[in-house]
Formats: structure tokens, C-alpha cells, sequence
């Protein structure tokens, strides 16, 4: 006979989690679940919460202050952790769990993994209508957490106790799995956690998951290795796939043997080291010149691990239109994107076993010199625009940039989202030595967040990569560079971690708006408007208007705060960014450098990006031309 325990719902959910182990990337072993982010309510309290408290030592819960601040913070701990560790977010019913669709929203943008676990309402309907409860005149079925049916990758609602045996072992598959891997959502009505059943003692023996590695199909790989023989000049492009394979040390190598260039979308940055001879930069709109030229110079591109969304095909203008393309990809529904010749396996696996089929093939050397000079100029191009402060006798991003760059090390994390602070780090940054395969992550230290580009996540995030790193890189520093409008978005987890102890650096421009897409809306011939402060309404547009004092602001969070003023030079923000890194590891506690920045001085990368355009404003007659140039479908 099965020997069985009897529990609650909420008990048996988090005994599983507990028992649930991941083999990192080096091999070793660690918690699949290594915390809970959560705030309780009218839904989750006594549940799930008395749950959580009883194994608090197994499974720690961290307090956050927004629901979705703390599950952004959550995806940035799975990204920081190459998605081999998975953190939790709960929620109460109602607002408390629609305030975590945003973040499920980006965690499925991005392919990144996280358990969702927001209370719902009582399956019993015995108190209907309940506190929070939205009623659906035509299906009582129906609640508030359907909302995360569009942006989950598995979805499911535990009505009786013995559902978690079919649908945990589900759970785990997605959150572990190379090319499902996404949010996944249990929708816990409150009865149904405190109802109790004879669970099997067996469902909660310790299990290892282990990140499979499908390799390739051989007659797929045979016709791309066919394809590469035939090219003249091809481009390797890696992504974010390639990050969490852990095959940057085989990317590298693959391009080494057949001579063959290399650049870096916005998932797969700092995998290469920037003084590789074969490095021909970063790829995209946000990207660098030196990367886009090589692109649309290509007559092959081997695009490994990477989705090619908009910002990096440069809304698909960026290549030949005779281009033939390659993928490599875990997923196959991105692999089979625009008709390209699809390989689907793992991108370590798949990388080591094309190269042996190519065996000494090397491309000719022109071509990699070719990459060399471009690099050099767009390298040249950077220096000019890192130099001191710009025309408006400010800061400039990438200044701020450079600085923030020279002082990493290979432990230390940089991240942003959104606005223009990804295109300098992106298309600036200029990564130094990769500790490939030396640690239980992948050597990369960059996160940008422009998959679902998301205002907010690159203030909340630095907490969850700061709850990660510390762990495998004690030694470094988490630092997060973004705007004023992304702050005044999602401050508040900044208290929390620094009621939570985790210190992180974060670097606060403040251009006065939303300055790049001002930025988009001149540019294009319209008049700027509601994005800078000067040009929305109201009596604090007025220059002496109404403006947040950030330094005060943050120091009321709980920061150490240190204040750039403007007409500042670049060593005051040098020096002001070191004292910053020093007091949050000597204080166990974020430190914030505000800044005031140039609104209109950026990086620029010269690509494309598709934007609908009025035929009324003066950027349709480029917008058209632009569209004539789209690659629509390849041969």
C-alpha cells in the first residue's frame, strides 16, 4: 500500500517546492525554488501563508511592497541564475493578483521562468459575491487570474487537493524546460488550500532537474553545414539561448575555427569579450554600427538561440534581401521564423557537432579584417561621445555609461530596461574578460530587459540579480542605470531591499521625462508632447515648476544616496559612483547616484525601426522608403 501523509493543499505545495533541486550549470546542485516573494491577503494569508511560515528556514519568503515589483524582481533572479533557478511570487486575490500580469507578461516576452501563485476565490461559493471578486454574469468559472491565461505558459486553476499530482510534475517541465520555459500560473482558490488530502509520502522525495539538451536532428544539421560551405561571407549571431546553454565558450570556439565574425544581440550581450579579433559588436536599432554593416554585408547569417524580434533585424531592414539564414534554436516555433533553414536542439550541443561537420573549413580572412575595421571605427565613435559632458554642459548617457564600465569587474552585473539607457549599454558597453564555464552561471553580466520593455523593471530587478549574485558572485556588484520616469514608475521595492539587506547600486538620470520617446516623436515631425515635463500640462511644466528632489526621495527608501549635481564633470560622477559601490557593500543596503543627464544626446546606431508614421508628419517619406527595403520572406 502507498504510504501517504495527510496535508493541506498549501502544505503539500510547499513541501514539493522545497524538494525540488536544479543542477546549475557547473554541475552542481542547489534549490530549483530558492524563495518566495510575497504579499499576503484576503486570498493567501492563512493558506498558503501558514504554509510558507512553517518551512521558512527551507524556503525563505521576502516581504515586497508592490506585486509587481516583486515578481519583476523575481524574473531578474532567474535571468541573473541562466533560468536555472526559479523564484516564487503569491499574491491575494483580486487587484493583488492582476498587479502580477505585467511581470508574467515580460517573463513570457523573454522566455524566462517563474511561478506565479495568486490566491482566487472560493470554489465553494458559499459567500459569493467575495471581497475582490469580479463577477461574470455568464460563467461563474470565472475570475480575475484568467487574465494570466494570455501570458502564461502553463496555466491551471487547483480545484480539489489531488490536482497537484498531475499538474506539479507539469509545473516543473515548463519552468525547466529549454524551449517551453516561461511564467507558470496555479491559481490557488482560498478553500481549497486549507482543504486536506492523503498525499503520497513519495511526491515529496528530494528530485534533481537537470536542463536537457536536445541535440539536432542529422539531416537538418547536414543541410546547414551545406549551407555554410556555400557562403562567402557568413555572420555568427547569438542570443540569449546561447547565454542560457552555457555555450558561449563553444560560440567562441566555433567561431575561431572557421574564422567566421560574431556579434551579440540584446539577450545574448557580454558572451564575447570586446577585444576578440573575430567580435564585430552588438546587433540591433540599439546596437552598434560596426555589427549592423556586417549584417547587411552577409550572405549567410547563423543566428543561434535568438527569437530576431524587431530590435535586432532592425524591424527585418537589416539584412540582404538574398540572405541565407540559419537558426539554431531550442524552440521550434523561433527557429522556423521567416523561413530559414531551422536546427532545433540545444546551441552548445548543436554548435560542437556543426563544427565537426565543417571539420578545417575557414573563411577567408578579408572578411574577419573586415569586422576588425568596422569595430575599430564604431570603437572610435564611442570614445567621442564617452568624453566628458555634452552640449547641454551635462552628463551625457553615455558618459555615465563609460564610466559605470570601466570600474566592472567580471563579477559585477549591469542591467536597464526600456527608454534609451539600453542603446548606450548595448551598443556601448565594452565587456572584458567572460569567466566561461567557472562558475554555476554563464559568465555573462548583463541583463537588458527589451523584450517587453518594461518602465519600472530596471528599478526592482537589481534586487532580485543582487539576491542571486551574491550567491555565485560574492565579490561583485549588481548595478542598475535608468531614467526619472522609470523610477517615479516602481520605487518602492528599493525599501524593500534595503529592509531585506541586499545591496545593489543604482545610477538615477534624471533628463526631466520620457526623454527617448520624445526623442521618437521630433524626430519623426511631431510636436513634442506629454512625454518631457516642460511640454505636458499642467503649472509644473514651468521650469521652477514642481520636480521630485530624488536624493531625498530615495534616502527616505532606505538608500545611501549620493548627489551629482548638474554642471557636474565626469570625475565628480566617477567619484560619486565609486563611493556608491563601496557604501552599499559596506552597508548591506542599495546606494543611489542621481545624476542629471543631457535630454538629447544619445548613441546612435543609424538602423531602422518601424514606428507607424502619419503621412501628415515630415518622417513618412523615410518611413516609406524604409518599408520598401524589409525583408519579407527569404529564400
Amino acid at each position: 500500500m502507498t504510504e501517504t501523509v495527510r496535508l493541506t493543499t498549501a502544505e503539500a505545495l510547499v513541501r514539493w517546492l522545497v524538494a525540488q533541486k536544479s543542477e546549475l550549470l557547473d554541475g552542481s546542485t542547489a534549490p530549483l525554488f530558492p524563495g518566495v516573494f510575497g504579499i499576503f491577503g484576503h486570498g493567501n494569508v492563512l493558506g498558503l501563508g501558514v504554509a510558507l511560515h512553517e518551512h521558512r528556514d527551507e524556503i525563505p519568503t521576502w516581504r515586497g511592497q508592490t506585486e509587481q515589483g516583486m515578481a519583476l524582481a523575481a524574473v531578474a533572479y532567474a535571468r541573473a541564475m541562466d533560468r536555472r533557478q526559479v523564484m516564487v511570487a503569491t499574491s491575494s486575490v483580486g487587484p493583488g493578483a492582476l498587479n502580477m500580469v505585467t511581470a508574467a507578461g515580460l517573463a513570457h516576452a523573454n522566455r524566462l521562468p517563474i511561478l506565479l501563485l495568486p490566491g482566487d476565490t472560493f470554489t465553494g461559493r458559499a459567500p459569493d459575491p467575495v471581497l475582490q471578486q469580479v463577477e461574470h454574469f455568464g460563467d461563474p468559472t470565472t475570475s480575475v487570474n484568467d487574465a494570466f491565461r494570455s501570458v502564461s505558459r502553463y496555466f491551471d486553476r487547483i480545484t480539489r487537493p489531488e490536482q497537484l499530482l498531475s499538474t506539479l510534475p507539469q509545473v516543473a517541465r515548463v519552468l525547466t524546460d529549454p524551449a517551453d520555459c516561461g511564467p507558470v500560473t496555479l491559481a490557488l482558490p482560498q478553500d481549497v488550500q486549507a482543504e486536506e488530502y492523503d498525499f503520497p509520502v513519495a511526491m515529496f522525495a528530494e528530485r534533481v532537474h537537470r536542463v536537457p539538451r536536445p541535440r539536432p536532428d542529422v539531416a537538418d544539421l547536414a543541410s546547414a553545414a551545406n549551407l555554410v560551405r556555400e557562403a562567402r561571407r557568413p555572420l555568427l549571431v547569438l542570443g540569449g539561448g546561447v547565454r542560457y546553454s552555457g555555450a558561449g565558450a563553444e560560440a567562441i570556439a566555433f567561431a575561431e575555427q572557421h574564422h567566421i565574425p560574431v556579434v551579440e544581440t540584446v539577450a545574448g550581450r557580454t558572451l564575447v569579450p570586446h577585444e576578440h579579433p573575430l567580435f564585430g559588436g552588438a546587433l540591433g536599432i540599439i546596437g552598434s554600427s560596426s555589427a549592423n554593416a556586417l549584417a547587411l554585408e552577409a550572405d549567410l547569417v547563423l543566428a543561434v538561440g535568438t527569437r530576431l524580434q524587431d530590435f535586432t533585424t532592425s524591424s527585418w531592414t537589416g539584412f540582404a534581401s538574398d540572405l541565407r539564414l540559419i537558426t539554431i534554436n531550442a524552440a521550434r516555433f523561433d527557429a522556423v521564423k521567416h523561413a530559414a533553414h531551422a536546427v532545433t536542439g540545444d546551441a552548445r550541443e548543436a554548435l560542437v557537432e556543426l563544427g565537426s561537420l565543417l571539420g578545417d573549413i575557414h573563411f577567408d580572412e578579408s572578411w574577419a579584417a573586415r569586422a576588425a575595421q568596422l569595430k575599430r571605427s564604431w570603437d572610435d565613435h564611442v570614445d567621442i561621445v564617452r568624453g566628458g559632458v555634452g552640449p547641454e554642459g551635462v552628463l551625457t548617457y553615455a558618459t555615465v555609461t563609460g564610466i559605470v564600465n570601466d570600474a566592472s569587474t567580471p563579477d559585477d552585473y549591469v542591467l536597464s530596461a526600456s527608454g534609451g539607457m539600453p542603446g548606450e549599454l548595448h551598443g556601448g558597453w565594452r565587456t572584458g574578460e567572460v569567466k566561461h564555464g567557472t562558475a554555476a552561471t554563464s559568465g555573462a553580466t548583463m541583463d537588458l530587459e527589451y523584450g517587453f520593455s518594461c518602465m519600472g523593471y530596471e528599478v526592482v530587478a537589481p534586487w532580485g540579480a543582487a539576491m542571486a549574485r551574491e550567491q555565485t558572485h560574492p565579490n561583485g556588484i549588481v548595478t542598475s542605470i535608468f531614467g526619472d520616469g522609470s523610477y517615479l514608475m516602481l520605487n518602492s521595492e528599493i525599501y524593500s531591499a534595503a529592509f531585506a539587506g541586499h545591496p545593489y547600486v543604482a545610477v538615477l538620470c534624471d533628463n526631466e521625462g520620457f526623454a527617448v520617446i520624445h526623442r521618437l516623436q521630433t524626430s519623426q515631425g511631431a510636436a513634442g508632447f506629454n512625454n518631457l515635463l516642460q511640454d505636458s500640462r499642467g503649472p509644473g511644466a514651468s521650469e521652477d515648476g514642481v520636480r521630485v528632489d530624488f536624493a531625498a526621495h530615495a534616502a527616505a527608501l532606505g538608500a545611501h544616496v549620493e548627489v551629482v549635481p548638474a554642471g557636474s564633470s565626469d570625475a565628480d560622477f566617477r567619484a560619486a559612483y565609486t563611493r556608491a559601490r563601496d557604501a552599499a557593500r559596506a552597508q548591506r543596503r542599495p546606494a543611489v547616484v542621481t545624476c542629471v543627464i543631457a535630454k538629447a544626446t544619445w548613441t546612435e546606431a543609424g538602423a531602422w525601426w518601424e514606428t507607424g508614421v502619419p503621412a501628415s508628419l515630415s518622417g513618412h517619406e523615410s518611413y516609406t522608403e524604409a518599408k520598401q527595403r524589409q525583408v519579407r520572406w527569404l529564400p
